[in-house]
This record gives structure tokens, sequence and C-alpha cells, in this order.
């Protein structure tokens, strides 16, 4: 084993001793356990063995941080870096890429082939696997595992997760011989305050030493005001000025709010969280990392970093963001106020967190946190090597109650779903590599497949209950009268009243018109008669019984019809994945994208294609709607096919009258797409949202960044995002196969052009 120079935890000895032993490993370990050091024991391995490592992370952002942190373990000249947008010695030994292009790498399309990309590779990292559970790219992590060679050992670093040995047997079943390493040891333990507004001098302890709920801790009430809008004081000032006092900073506050981030930061910047020499120090480091950042110049948050605060989320630039990170790591900035994706991953230690609800409100209203999500938050209290504890102060709010909050700090973390969703892009890449059944053998791998026995749990359970219920439902007949006879019976019964009430009807009427009854009404009344005499011969007709045989035989009607339902739902999960991928290849036949399950020359450009809906881009470039489009025009339109769904209702800015009419004809493309997915029971999105169109077409054209910014009431850091999804499409127009060249120069030339400070800064 590499000697590190301190002393290793048990679990991560067990864990190197794992890889030692040539086996692939599964470590679930809370959030600033030590994780890292696993991935550096195989990182040591390669380099002494002279083989290469791969190291994957959910973020581009963390994938940026591990290439610059191993650079200056390692020697920059080892370690290469592969994501959407940038490759940099992608031949070194230690490679740092974001998951997405690993798996890429695997189905060897616009990448080259596998044994080449993979040439060498003896251990891939994989780090932040419990992103398994996110619904939009929890895929790529299960097509990586599935897809790996089983010669190189998967090291896979897992926050704590519920079913981390069902996700290791997976491995185990997919790859190779997998051992997990569990562990729910803190090298910083941590300690839960509440704060109540009823008492804002002081943090109470959420647990007494007994570790029950604190009494003294009161419930939050609703303050409202005139009109009854809801007038709730925001506690911010009382916590973080009750932090300091008791030496707990600095601090990471979660808020699920941007616009309550940049709120709140306001708010604290008079409390006087730093010296003057921190001052000093600050104004420093901000004053030379401008110098190599100058878009920054200017930036209105600069003063609050002066004070010692700061927020971080999405809606800011990521230069900006980087530079509060910095200056976090550095205890120069006291408290940070970040919205939860902080929490995933990126290396920003705190003393303390603050959760400020144990709530969060959702498109479908207020819910409360995962035990997961909160795990992942306050996980970041504590400093290995720095604290002794962590302090996690959780805001009373009137959404949540102090026994909800104790119950779910002591909640055990959620368990991994697969998210696995067969797409356009998958289908192609495996009939292309398999036939029919193969990629039917592969699809039957996911971990989606594999816990369908969990996730089938509730149905199994509903219909042991009816199972039950049916057995219970035996009825005992005096006469000994079968079911089926009974039913006879019954249909007969019901007959002769139907007939009995429809002849009485006619001899009112004929009475009325002073009529004799036709031959037809008396040969129907004596038939009737002759049912009657029929019922009689049964035993049921006179029986005491009779209503409860009845009665029981709809309830088992009843028990049959739900059974027969969940039978069928169980049918369809357990093929659900084998199903989605049918439908996908049912819409790629229909359009001309596989011919006897194999991709055709249109197939496979698609299958090089990364986006959410492959097919959608396709037709799109297929259709020569984008020829003769200036770079600028072309981004537009990329851009607004790109752009997802804005929550917040903003209008379009007036752009160009070519990209409106490329927009128009896309939109019957649109059209004609979801014909036929809907035809198939395919749900996959193809957006036309110009939300940040004319803003990219300024952009490209030369406009300075703040002219684009003044243009819309929109965080800079969505714009840069929106923009770089853009350049992301673009940039794969100029690699993938069968593209004309004109359009190829184009996307060429607007990619240069978007890609300008601050859109090309990480």
């Amino acid at each position: 084993m590499y000697e590190f120079p301190f002393e290793l935890d048990d679990f991560q000895k067990d864990a190197c001793n794992f890889i030692d032993a040539g086996k692939s490993v599964v470590v679930c370990a809370p959030t600033g356990a030590g994780k890292t050091v696993i991935a550096e024991h195989a990182i040591h391995r390669a380099l002494a063995e002279g083989k290469r490592i791969f190291y994957t992370t959910p973020l581009k952002a963390l994938s940026n941080q591990k290439y610059y942190d191993f650079g200056q373990k390692y020697g920059q000249d080892n370690v290469g870096l592969l994501t959407g947008d940038t490759s940099i010695n992608r031949n070194g030994q230690i490679v740092v890429m974001t998951t997405e292009v690993f798996r890429n790498m695997l189905y060897g399309t616009n990448f080259g082939a596998v044994a080449d990309n993979l040439k060498d590779v003896k251990y891939v990292v994989l780090d932040e696997v419990h992103y398994m559970n996110d619904e939009q790219r929890g895929t790529v992590w299960e097509e990586s595992i599935i897809y790996c060679p089983t010669n190189v050992q998967i090291i896979a670093l897992s926050a704590t997760v519920a079913n981390a040995d069902e996700l290791t047997n997976w491995i185990n079943t997919v790859h190779s011989k997998t051992e997990l390493v569990d562990t729910d040891f803190r090298p910083v333990p941590l300690k839960f305050y509440y704060f109540d507004s009823s008492q804002p001098n002081k943090l109470l302890p959420l647990f007494t030493p007994s570790g029950q709920l604190n009494k003294k801790i009161k419930p939050e009430k609703h303050a409202w005001g005139k009109h009854g809008k809801n007038k709730q004081k925001s506690p911010v000032k009382d916590v973080i000025r009750n932090l300091a006092a008791e030496d707990m900073l600095p601090a990471i506050y979660f808020t699920f709010s941007r616009k309550k981030c940049d709120e709140q930061m306001e708010k604290c910047a008079s409390l006087g969280l730093v010296t003057a020499g921190e001052q000093a120090q600050i104004r420093q480091f901000v004053d030379d990392y401008i110098a190599e950042n100058p878009h920054l110049y200017g930036n209105k948050h600069i003063e609050y970093l002066l004070q010692g605060v700061a927020s971080h989320h999405a809606g800011l630039l990521p230069a900006w963001k980087n530079l509060v990170e910095k200056l976090f790591q550095k205890g120069l900035i006291k408290v940070v106020f970040a919205t939860e994706t902080l929490a995933a991953g990126i290396n920003m230690p705190a003393r303390s967190t603050v959760i400020s609800s144990t709530s969060k409100r959702t498109d479908s209203g207020h819910r409360m946190l995962t035990a997961s999500e909160f795990l992942q938050m306050s996980g970041r209290a504590g400093r290995r090597g720095m604290d002794e504890i962590g302090y996690v102060t959780i805001v009373g709010t009137p959404f949540q109650s102090p026994e909800e909050v104790a119950e779910l700090v002591l909640s055990d973390a959620n368990p991994l779903e697969s998210r696995f969703s067969p797409s356009y892009s998958m289908v192609l890449n495996l009939l292309q590599r398999f036939s029919l059944e193969e990629s039917k053998e592969l699809i039957l791998k996911s971990f989606g497949y594999y816990s369908a026995g969990s996730r089938l749990q509730p149905l199994l359970k509903q219909f042991e209950i009816s199972e039950k219920e049916r057995a219970e439902r035996t009825f005992a007949c005096p006469h000994k009268i079968s079911d089926e006879e009974f039913l006879k019976y019954d249909k007969m019964r019901h007959l002769y009243v139907q007939n009995r009430l429809t002849y009485k009807k006619i001899c009112k009427q004929e009475q009325a018109k002073k009529r004799p009854l036709s031959d037809e009404v008396i040969a129907f009344r004596d038939s009737n008669r002759l049912l009657l005499e029929q019922l009689h011969s049964y035993p049921c007709d006179n029986c005491n019984r009779y209503k409860k045989h009845a009665k029981n035989l709809e309830v088992l009607g009843r028990i049959e019809v739900r059974q027969a339902r969940l039978e069928k739902e169980m049918e369809r999960q357990r093929d659900i994945y084998w199903n989605k991928f049918l439908s996908h290849r049912s819409v790629l036949t229909d359009f001309g994208y596989l011919k006897d399950d194999f991709p055709t020359a249109k197939g496979v450009t698609t299958s090089q294609i990364r986006s959410e809906n492959e097919l959608y881009i396709a037709e799109i470039i297929f259709s020569n709607v984008l020829e003769g489009l200036t770079p600028s025009q072309l981004a537009a339109v990329i851009c607004a096919v790109t752009t997802e769904d804005l929550r917040i209702d903003i209008p379009y800015l007036p752009f160009s009258q070519t990209v409106r009419k490329t927009l128009n004809l896309i939109r019957n493309i649109r059209r004609k797409i979801d014909k036929v997915q809907k035809r198939h029971l395919v749900e996959s999105p193809m957006y036309i949202n110009p939300y940040f169109s004319s803003l990219i077409e300024l952009w490209v054209e030369g406009a300075e960044w703040e002219t684009i910014t003044e243009q819309i009431d929109m965080g800079e850091g969505d714009i840069v995002r929106a923009f770089k999804r853009t350049v992301d499409v673009l940039r794969q127009f100029t690699t993938i196969d069968n593209i004309p060249e004109s359009l190829v120069f184009t996307a060429r030339e607007a990619i240069e052009k978007i890609l300008r400070e601050p859109v090309d800064v990480d």
C-alpha cells in the first residue's frame, strides 16, 4: 500500500487493500470523511505501474478543480483534462473528465475506438456516484459501469446511501469482483442547533444530552400583515451574529432562492465580520484576481466581499464563483450564502452550515428536504484537521415543526434509485455494435432492471393483500351450488326481472291506447313465465343466503379486476426499460435512421449527438434549414432549441427576421416528430425557447458584455450557461459525421465568436 504522510482511517485502509488485490470497490462515506485519499492511492499505483487512471466527476467545475489540484500534486505533464469544451493532454497518465465524456468514450463513436481510448487504463474513479439519482443525468453513470471493460478497476465514491450493498452487488454482476466499504464514520462529528426567533440571542441545542428533542424550542408562528400577506422577518442577521459570538464561523448559509442569497448577503454586510488586516488581504487578492479577469472589474458584489460575506449561485459568472471559493478556502470570507448546488462536491469546507429551512418550494408546492439532501448540505460542516466539531444550525420557519426537523436529522440516507432511460443515441450506439438480442442483454444489465425487485415491492405487497382478501372470501353454499351455476341462475334472474318490467310497460301502453295485446307480446309473457318456472327449480330461489353468495361473488370479481391490473403494471415495470428501448427504435425506424436494426448514414450521425433529444437535432440538421445562416443567426437558432423551459415568464427580445423564419420551419419539424413520438409512446423534450437568441446574436456580432446584460433581467451565470450549451451543440456539428461542410465552417466561426470573456472563463 502507498504510504501516506498520515495515518489512514480503517475504511480508507480497507478500500486501498481491495484496490491492491485487483478488485473494484464501492466506497460509501459521509461528506468530508476523506474518500479522495482512496482515489489518490489508485493514482499512486497507476503512476508506479506505468498505467493510466481516469478520474470522472459529475460537474465541469469539479473536473477543473481536480485537474488543478492533481496538476499541483503530481506535475502538470502527468495530468490531462477532458470536458465538453476542453481537451488538455488527453493521453496523460491521470486524465480528469466529466462522467459524460467517459461514457462517450466507451461508445467508441466520435471519440475513436474504445481500445484506443482506454489504452493502458487500469483504474477509473467514478466520483460522486450517488449522482445516479439525478433525474436528468443519472443514466450516464449506469451506462459507464455497464460498458466499462472488466479489466479496468472501478473505484466508485459515493455519499451515504441506504442501499450501498445493492449497488455493489449490481456492479459485481455487470462488471467484475467488487467490494463494499460502507462507513458512517465522520472525522469531525456534527453538533446540531436550532434558531428559534422567539429567543433571538442564542442558538439552542436541537437535542438534550440524552438524545431527546430540546423542549425549550418553540415552533414558529406565521406573522400575517395587511391583506393576508406574510410578514415573516428574516432572522439571518441574528443567526450570523450568534455564530460569530460562539466562534462558529466560517459558515455556509444554505438558502433555496438565488434572490434571497443576494438579499441576505446585503443584510449581513454591516456585521463587521472581518478585521482591518483581513480586509486588506481580501482587497489585495481581489485586485490581483481582477487583473487576470478584467471582465469582473466593477462587479457590484466586490463591496460585500470586503465585508467578509458573499453569495454563490448559478446566476453568477463562473469566474466570480471561483473567486468566492478561493477566498472562502483561505478563510477570508466568513459567510457564503449559497443555493443547494454548492453542496455538490465543490471544495468549500466550513466550520458551520446553516440550513435556512428544511422545506423547499417546488412547482407542486412546499415539500420537506429528503434525508440525502439534508445530509449533503449538513455534511459540509467541520474541517478535517482544523475543527474538532462541525456545527449545523437549522433555522425555524412556520413550514416545519421542531419535531419534523429532529426526525429529518435522525433519518438515514435515502436509497439510490435508478434513472436509467434509453435515448435515441443509446439505441443507435448499441445497434451499431450489437444485435437486437445482445442489446436487450445490455439493457437488462441496468441497475434499474436489477433493482426492479425493490421497485416492485409496493405492487407485490398490494397483490399479496388482494390474494389474502380473495382467500378469505370463500363461501360455503348450503346447497353445494358451484359459483358457475350460481352465476347462471343469477343471470336468468336478472333477465326475468327485466322481461317482467318490459311486459308491464307494454301492457300499460296498450291499455292506454285501448288495444288488445298482440300475439308477440303474449308469446313474450309466456316465455318469461317458463323462465320463472326454471328459476323455481334452483335451490337458490328460496335460499336465505342468496344475497350473501351474490355479494361474495361481486367482491371477488372486483378483486380479480384489481389483480389483473396489478399484474399488468408489474409486467410493465419489469420490462419498462426494454419497452422504452423498443419505442425509441420504432421512431428511428419510421424516420429512416434504422434499417433492419442497423443505423443508416443518418443514424450514424445521430448516434454521435449528445442532447436531450438527438433525433430533434438531427432532423434540424438534415432538413437543411440551417444552410445559409450567418454565424450569429446559427448561434441564435441553436440557442433557442437548446434552452430549457424557464420557470419565469420573460418576454422574448426581438431577433432577426431570418432567425424567426428558421424557428418557424423548426416548429414544423417538431410537430412532425411529436406526432410519431406520441404514436410510439415516447416522451423526449423538444425546445424552441428564444429567450437568449437576441442576446447571443448581438454577442456573436461583437457587442460588449454590458450591452448584453442590460437587455434582460437575468443572472449573468444563466446567460453564460445558455451560451455554453449552444457552444456544446455547435462543437458537435464540427466533429460528427455527414455534416455539410458549409455548416461546419459557420459553426466553427460562431464558436470562436461566442467564446470570449466572460463566456470562455470556467
